[in-house]
């Protein structure tokens, strides 16, 4: 068969080879998840279970987002390299050597996104049951979008609280998420929360009916700020992993170019510049 140098190939394989895909997979799966863990120790990451929006920036998620494709380029350029240079040509292939490696890069590619969709999936499981809280309460999802509006609505000094308090905080959250919808927190629910709130800090009528309209108008631009980091942060990473097939892809065939002309690629800095 033809190979990428114009010359013959003894080999005479058929089928499928797993090797150089998982190979590829799991090279990928280990640089994206060391470069990963590093950009969430220095604030890049746009993964957190945080809420960094309230301080995030354009600045911040453009850098986020360039760190993003940093990783892409390196985890699945060199899982691609790996597919396609591992991969032994098939005796059917004939002129068509390079599209399947480029074939085994995009299917190392996503071997990689399973691979890693599962890790983060037993990691979320693991830190979820080992953070579970014993207030089924405290998980709404208020909790987690909009903590300090609910610790302002019922801020007080005296730090005196009721068995049912809980239940009550997390019926307020679900009230405030409503903030961000088209007619609002109504008319009722605002008394209900400013009733919770009077019981709850001792405030007058006045203070908590202004206290809880601070809280919503907070709350609505809370909301915002987090759907506007949520489409940004989805858009940089399906861009990124887009951007990750298509590398994979031609790093698998500049892998198999390589592998068919027998050379091996010069990563010394030293002898690139003597050269």
């Amino acid at each position: 068969m033809t190979s990428y140098d114009g010359q013959l190939t003894t080999t005479a394989r058929t089928g499928s080879q797993w090797f150089p895909i998982v190979a590829g997979a799991l090279v990928a799966v280990g640089i994206s998840v060391t470069l990963t863990s590093f950009g969430a120790a220095i604030g890049l990451s746009v993964m957190s279970g945080t809420p960094t929006w309230r301080e995030s920036s354009a600045l911040l998620w453009c850098v986020s987002g360039l760190f993003l494709v940093f990783i892409a380029l390196w985890a699945f350029g060199l899982g691609g390299y790996v597919a396609g240079r591992l991969r032994q040509p098939l005796a059917r292939e004939a002129k068509e050597t390079a599209f399947h490696d480029g074939l085994y890069g995009v299917t190392s590619w996503g071997l990689a996104l399973v691979l890693s969709a599962a890790l983060a999936g037993a990691l979320a499981l693991a830190a979820k049951s080992d953070a579970a809280p014993r207030d089924p309460a405290a998980s709404t999802t208020a909790e987690g979008l909009i903590p300090a509006e609910l610790d302002l609505l019922f801020r007080d000094a005296r730090h005196e609280r009721s068995a049912d308090f809980a239940y009550h905080r997390a019926e307020a959250g679900r009230i405030l998420l409503s903030a961000s919808s088209a007619r609002g927190v109504v008319a009722d629910d605002r008394d209900y929360l400013a009733s919770l709130v009077m019981t709850y800090t001792g405030l007058d009528e006045e203070r908590a009916v202004n206290r809880v309209n601070r809280t919503v108008a907070n709350a609505r631009e809370a909301i915002h700020q987090a759907r506007v980091a949520a489409v940004l942060q989805a858009f940089m990473i399906a861009a990124s992993l887009a951007l990750g097939a298509a590398i994979a892809w031609f790093a698998a065939v500049e892998g198999g170019k390589e592998r068919d002309l027998g050379r091996i690629p010069e990563w010394s800095w030293t002898r690139r510049r003597t050269a």
